[in-house]
């Protein structure tokens, strides 16, 4: 796949206050273009709403943040259009009822549409239709996923995917925009220990083909930058605490009041 120019993202004293309280606070990194970061913390630290406010689809209270060179939250709408999100919880979740053809589909059709400048979509029709479907395809061999090796090919239904398939088929999605950035939530949520190593190996090429890539979980692997919203066990009690932990409503809470896009 044609390896995109990747988007340095960096935050000082980064944070969230929602209408219960803290979300997550003092968050304060940098990763160079290119970087696999890990967003570490346990569920309700506040890692979702980091990794939304990071890539400009949450609005922050505290601190502040670049990706790419474009300060957040002030730019956030300009970092939505260089930043793609692969599996997010009630944000950019897979259609159970779609199948992967279907899925595959009309991303391609709303990017060709919305996505490309005026100049390509004045080219002919078959010319675009060839470019979209060589889209998909460097997407999907990207994403390490074979729609013929499924039950049903492309017919098959996103509910009948297993969980590494359905996060391949997310981070395709993804990547047909060709981002700069990828986001991408829940990583290691409900994976074997195998599947988790596969998950992370797909990010990490991801990454070296020149995405820089976020990926939320409750323990990073090696060789990975991690950013916590929680201390790690056994850090001095002198040490920043973190936020208190929230609820999932809490967190839909916080999405909603912080104005996702």
């Amino acid at each position: 796949m044609e390896s995109p120019h990747g988007a340095a993202v960096s935050a000082e004293d980064f944070g969230l206050e929602g209408p219960r309280g803290r979300v997550f606070r003092n968050v304060t990194f940098s990763a160079e273009p290119g970087a696999l970061v890990a967003i570490e913390g346990p569920s309700g630290s506040g890692r979702t709403c980091l990794l939304l406010a990071l890539t400009g689809r949450m609005r922050t209270t505290e601190g502040h943040a670049e990706t790419c060179g474009l300060r957040l939250p002030r730019q956030a709408a300009a970092v939505r259009r260089i930043a793609a999100l692969g599996p997010v919880p009630g944000v950019s979740e897979l259609d159970p009822a779609f199948t992967v053809a279907e899925h595959l589909g009309e991303r391609a059709l709303l990017q060709g549409r919305y996505g490309t400048s005026l100049r390509t979509l004045l080219r002919p029709r078959a010319e675009r239709r060839a470019a979209a479907e060589a889209r998909v395809d460097e997407a999907l061999e990207a994403a390490g996923l074979d729609p013929a090796t499924l039950p049903k090919s492309g017919r098959t239904s996103v509910r009948d995917l297993e969980r590494l398939e359905a996060l391949r088929l997310s981070v395709a999605l993804a990547l047909i925009g060709k981002p700069r950035l990828l986001a991408v939530d829940d990583t290691d949520l409900k994976l074997s220990d195998a599947e988790r190593d596969q998950a992370w190996a797909l990010l990490r090429s991801v990454a070296d083909a020149g995405t820089t890539v976020l990926a939320v979980c409750s323990e990073a692997p090696q060789n990975t930058q991690v950013v916590r919203t929680a201390p790690v066990t056994g850090e001095s009690a002198a040490e920043e605490p973190a936020p208190a932990p929230t609820t999932d409503e809490e967190t839909a809470d916080a999405i909603a009041e912080a104005g996702r896009a």
